[in-house]
């Protein structure tokens, strides 16, 4: 087994302080402060030194993360290997991931590993603003579908595997009576005077916004700012302003808003990724949960995107024809989803 201090350890590397750290790992401060200072003796080498009210890791701790990290991705592949002289049918996977993946993708997928593998249990979590790679190093999810941002881990980090799930464009949504409204696509430095609305999770939506807009040349004027799709079309609907959205975010018909298709080399978009500990993707319920999420990000993306334009009250019915999307209600459903 793998010392469990050793855990403690690379979660005080990514939390910063033990107060934070005690808390991702449902422990008292006092105890993680203990198992450090004991397994400082053990080794023989400082592990932490104050700076302030906070403590920074040595570089002998440094060194021995470096170690810890290989040594929990091969406990993982040993658990996934014993696993094999199981069934492998039973347990619990746990998937986190942005609201709108979480809608689209994780939700189909998980209804099918339900169908296929009936003794699996399954936890389905949204958990807006955490970093969820946090939630993965601290053993809260199995799996994590995420947008990756210049912040996040490299995709060679040896903590994590992260695969690709698809490409997801992103459109402009303005007002029904803006000057974008009747145009087929804008490059997106035409909206460089606009006001904006930071919408969705602020973890890495937001993040998306500011390099999206830097790759084009500007910097977006945020006025105003809001996490549920509802709550942003209304503000985009009553001119404060207006925002990026996914292609997979549904945007409620009752608000009087267009979906513009954002032109450009590359078009604006964001990658979702499914990303799990290093090593284990050879456990069952978390291979199977890696498969079912592939298969259902394929099939959204064989089925086509949600349609552009007036996404209001349509005087000559639009809203009458059948979904492309994803649910089969209408153009856009779900007035709640949130990313």
């Amino acid at each position: 087994m793998i010392d469990p201090r050793l855990q403690t350890l690379r979660v005080l590397r990514e939390k910063g302080t033990v107060t934070a750290t005690a808390e991702a790992l449902h422990l008292t401060p006092s105890t993680v402060s203990q198992q450090l200072r004991r397994l400082s003796a053990q080794l023989g080498v400082a592990l932490l030194e104050p700076v302030g009210r906070r403590v920074r890791l040595t570089t002998a701790a440094v060194t021995l993360l470096g170690h810890a990290d290989a040594l929990n991705a091969l406990w993982e592949r040993a658990a996934a290997d014993l696993a094999a002289h199981r069934d492998g049918e039973a347990g619990q996977l746990r998937i986190s991931g942005v609201a709108t993946a979480l809608a689209a993708v994780i939700a189909p997928a998980a209804e099918k590993l339900r169908r296929r593998h009936p003794q699996l249990t399954l936890h389905l979590t949204e958990d807006a603003g955490e970093n969820r790679f946090e939630l993965l190093l601290a053993r809260q999810t199995d799996i994590a579908v995420v947008i990756p941002t210049p912040t996040g881990p490299p995709p060679d980090d040896p903590r994590f595997e992260q695969r690709p799930l698809l490409e997801e464009p992103q459109d402009l949504l303005v007002p029904a009576g803006h000057p974008f409204a009747d145009r087929d696509g804008v490059e997106l430095a035409e909206a460089a005077s606009e006001t904006w609305i930071r919408a969705g999770d602020p973890h890495d939506q937001h993040q998306l916004l500011l390099t999206t807009c830097a790759a084009a040349g500007f910097t977006p004027r945020v006025a105003h700012n809001a996490v549920d799709w509802s709550a942003i079309a209304s503000l985009v609907a009553h001119g404060f302003g207006v925002c990026l959205v996914p292609r997979l975010a549904p945007v409620p018909q009752h608000y009087s808003v267009t979906r513009v298709r954002l032109r450009g080399e590359p078009a604006p978009a964001r990658r979702l990724i499914a990303c799990v500990r290093r090593g284990s993707d050879r456990q069952a319920p978390v291979a199977r949960g890696l498969a079912a999420l592939q298969e259902a990000a394929a099939q959204w993306a064989a089925r086509g995107r949600l349609p552009l334009g007036n996404v209001g009250p349509d005087p000559v019915g639009t809203a009458d024809m059948p979904d492309p999307g994803l649910s089969g209600q209408g153009p856009l459903t779900s007035a709640g989803d949130r990313r």
